[in-house]
């Protein structure tokens, strides 16, 4: 089936290529769904995903002046530097030459400039509606647990077998029971010794699983016993502990702005593209 929208035809192919391009998250999300319901869904979405970027392409094309063929040259010379292979991005363009790929990338802008237009003139979020995002988003605005900490490390790889590095860390933890500062016995022992073995603050879910389980049982000030990773053998000594923690409205504000904003804009490009659709001719021939 064949469809025309203002009296411009789509072909099957293309409704085709949109169902390929939504399919694997469509499927990651939809798993449970029977695979028929599933897929005349899939076809469903897709034909109406087509249906509105020709809307918007014909809008972009009959609306505003044309791009200045010096700014699609540039944009086409910066495309053609990321790849090295010039015949894929003909093939990812689908074009033959460049003047294809030319109109592309000029009525790309023109659909850009002209969604700009019709978003300009959104109102800043309000203050009433910052807090509101806020407060029913509050789990999302914290700071996870974080400890400063420091390590000796004995990693195993082709030049050390475990053996060798366990005897290693071994005796640098006989020197710290020995009453050896953790700070000297870093520089004599460990693999890592910038800045003393000093990881910084690490957050929690920011290390491998099995560090985080010693170092985030250490109180400050307290040296672990000698603990494997994946990576190899380690000491650790915690300097400073803080709780995970909710980030103030004040912190966040910025990122809760920039999200409304972002809403307010999906939601006027939403109404402008049912604007574009109630007045759009749609046949299937």
């Amino acid at each position: 089936m064949t469809l025309i929208v203002n009296g411009e035809k789509i072909e099957d192919s293309a409704i085709r290529q949109e169902v390929e391009r939504l399919r694997p998250d469509y499927e990651r999300v939809f798993t449970d769904k029977d695979p028929k319901e599933r897929e005349a869904q899939l076809l469903d979405w897709s034909r109406e995903n087509v249906i509105e970027r020709v809307l918007i392409n014909q809008e972009a094309k009959n609306k505003g002046d044309k791009i200045p063929g010096a700014q699609v040259d540039s944009v086409l010379a910066k495309l053609k530097e990321q790849y090295e292979d010039q015949k894929q991005l003909y093939k990812e363009f689908d074009a033959k030459d460049d003047e294809k790929i030319r109109e592309r990338i000029e009525l790309q802008m023109r659909v850009e400039r002209r969604l700009e237009e019709l978003c300009k003139d959104l109102p800043e979020p309000s203050q009433a509606a910052i807090r509101q995002y806020y407060e029913k988003n509050k789990e999302q605005f914290r700071t996870g647990e974080q400890t400063r900490v420091a390590h000796i490390v004995k990693y195993l790889n082709w030049q050390t077998d475990e053996e060798t590095a366990y005897n290693a860390i071994r005796e640098a933890h006989n020197e710290l029971k020995n009453g050896v500062a953790f700070e000297v016995v870093v520089d004599k022992y460990t693999d890592c010794a910038d800045s003393g073995g000093d990881l910084g603050r690490v957050t929690r879910g920011q290390m491998v699983e099995e560090f985080e389980d010693v170092v985030f049982n250490l109180g400050v000030g307290e040296v672990s016993d000698v603990f494997r990773t994946r990576f190899g053998f380690h000491i650790a000594k915690v300097y400073e502990r803080e709780p995970a923690a909710a980030l103030s409205l004040e912190e966040v504000k910025g990122d809760i702005v920039g999200t409304l904003k972002e809403q307010m804009r999906g939601k006027a490009i939403d109404e402008f593209i049912d604007r574009l659709r109630s007045k759009a001719k749609i046949e299937e021939v």
